[in-house]
């Protein structure tokens, strides 16, 4: 499983779906939002929370199209699915690839990005959480996505679509949780809700996206 993640991880870096993409259109999310809402810090901070998780799940769909991408088209992926290797411990690399390039970046960088939407400083630590929270269950619903549209040309668009509506409840959850916690306010429910979340995609989507990806290989 090192040496998958290992080279999964150069072949992320190598190809252009690393952090480098991710963290561009985050950051072009950032500087553009107070252009087309305004510069008014109070107006600012009072959606912060929520356009930085908006932004950060869209730039976690840039890449998911290249998870298994490279592995079909140089035929790795059969290997991989004949190997010793069982297909749930790929697809579970493949979701930590994505997270490790994707993912936790845009964690790191959300404070940063944070300081340019005004984001009062009580929200910085659960923006933070929460992120780490929740970006874990989007590259694994993006794995499943993306072992669901394997071998498709031109894929993208359909993977967006399949992907997006199972986005929304880790989208309303992370964001509640910032902004919760941006004015104050108890977040145990809402971060409750984000932690089982992800648990529970963690734990079934990786023998959920081995099936598909068994009947795709077929």
């Amino acid at each position: 499983m090192k040496a998958l993640l290992l080279r999964d991880l150069k072949l992320a870096l190598r190809s252009g779906g690393g952090f480098g993409l991710g963290l561009a259109f985050f950051l072009i999310v950032a500087i553009l939002v107070p252009f087309g809402v305004g510069p008014e810090n109070d107006l600012l901070s009072k959606i912060a929370a929520g356009v930085l998780w908006l932004g950060a799940l869209l730039a976690c769909l840039l890449s998911l199209d290249r998870i298994f991408a490279l592995d079909w088209e140089d035929g790795s992926l059969d290997l991989l699915a004949t190997s010793p290797l069982p297909l749930e411990a790929v697809c579970a690399v493949k979701a930590l690839t994505h997270w490790l390039t994707t993912g936790l970046p845009l964690t790191l960088a959300a404070p940063v990005l944070g300081l340019l939407l005004s984001l009062p400083e009580n929200g910085y630590l659960w923006l933070v959480t929460s992120l780490a929270l929740g970006t874990p269950a989007l590259s694994m619903i993006g794995t499943f996505g993306a072992a669901l549209t394997v071998g498709i040309k031109r894929g993208g668009l359909l993977l967006s679509l399949l992907v997006l509506p199972l986005y929304v409840p880790t989208l309303i959850f992370g964001a509640e949780v910032a902004r919760r916690g941006t004015e104050g306010l108890a977040v145990n429910g809402p971060l409750a809700l984000l932690a089982g979340v992800s648990l529970a995609v963690i734990a079934v989507l990786p023998f959920v996206s081995a099936l598909v990806l068994r009947i795709n290989l077929r």
